[in-house]
């Protein structure tokens, strides 16, 4: 594992549905973040990018269960599985300080009930008995003024700070351990844009001066993806379909959906203006009766024969990886983005 942080291997998370069903939500992902990077996690809403950051970061709860997958980090070798009996104190020690998860949804993460200076100190005495509460209270100033924060905040409860600070308020709670890996979740969605840059400058300098040694960034802002990140990971249906170095994966698509993702979202380019976007067409498919073969066929323009018949496996090439019949049969080749617009 030399130069990789973090490594997940087959992991696989399902919903309990009422039908009696499992519904698999993430069907066996095996996901790697190097040392010092930012990996960039996309894809639909619905492709399974948070469920796969909740089983990482080992806070599933049902109805969502984790049933497979084992994750190698910081020398540990951690079973993900919360079937496992007594999985949930397995797990206690590495939440928060090995990985953390910065979730989505800020406007519910701040307990109602507390001032924000001592859910601080019971943040980091639950880890460190022996935390004062003013090293506690330091760090968060610290935390604070990276993201441009006044530090009267921590006087304050959670009704009173805006939609935004509450989101960046959850930044630093979440970072308050020094965790080796950051689970990102959406952090920048309720944002203004002088905020987003804020947040995005912490995580950059944070990981740089490793206070965190890698960050797992999850959002639908590619734009903001292919400006933060090292590396992306593609998902849908529940499965990583292509993964490799940002700017490998926005200049040279290998899957079509890759392709598909990139073409129907504006960036901030020169060419803005004159960018043809186009939505995908169809829906994600049904997890509880995904389509045989490859799951984005039915959707792509692409498709072959084979493409309904069987799952396509890891194609490597250098350090770019995907999963997909046509590039089986184009090696090293750019999928023709007027093409797929047709």
């Amino acid at each position: 594992m030399s130069g990789i942080l973090m490594r997940a291997s087959n992991v696989t998370a399902v919903y309990a549905a009422d039908t009696g069903q499992d519904v698999p939500a993430v069907d066996n992902v095996t996901l790697e973040v190097p040392e010092g990077q930012i990996l960039g996690l996309a894809g639909e809403s619905g492709c399974g990018k948070t469920t796969l950051g909740n089983a990482l970061a080992m806070i599933a709860n049902p109805p969502l269960y984790v049933i497979a997958g084992k994750m190698a980090i910081d020398d540990h070798e951690i079973d993900l599985s919360t079937l496992a009996a007594g999985a949930d104190q397995a797990h206690r020690p590495y939440r928060g300080a090995t990985v953390s998860l910065l979730p989505q949804g800020a406007m519910n993460a701040i307990s109602p009930t507390l001032r924000i200076r001592d859910l601080v100190v019971d943040v980091m005495r639950a880890h460190d008995k022996q935390t004062t509460k003013e090293d506690a209270l330091d760090r968060a100033s610290d935390r604070l003024k990276m993201l441009e924060m006044p530090t009267r905040v921590l006087d304050q409860y959670a009704h009173q700070l805006s939609g935004g600070m509450k989101q960046r308020m959850v930044t630093v709670v979440s970072t308050l351990l020094n965790p080796a890996l950051l689970i990102a979740d959406e952090p920048t969605s309720a944002l203004d844009v002088s905020s987003q840059k804020a947040l995005i400058e912490m995580l950059l300098a944070m990981v740089e001066r490793k206070i965190m040694r890698g960050v797992i960034f999850i959002t639908h802002d590619l734009p903001v993806l292919s400006m933060v990140t090292d590396r992306l990971a593609i998902m849908y249906a529940g499965k990583i379909v292509e993964a490799g170095p940002t700017e490998e994966l926005v200049n040279h698509a290998r899957h079509p959906y890759t392709s598909a993702l990139l073409s129907s979202v504006l960036d901030p380019t020169e060419e803005t203006r004159t960018k043809h976007v186009l939505g995908i067409p169809g829906s994600p498919p049904n997890l509880g009766n995904p389509p045989t073969g490859c799951r984005f066929h039915p959707r792509c323009s692409f498709a072959m024969p084979e493409c309904s018949l069987k799952e396509p496996q890891f194609l490597h090439e250098r350090d770019h990886s995907v999963a997909c019949w046509w590039a089986n049969d184009h090696a090293f080749e750019t999928v023709p983005t007027e093409v797929n617009q047709a």
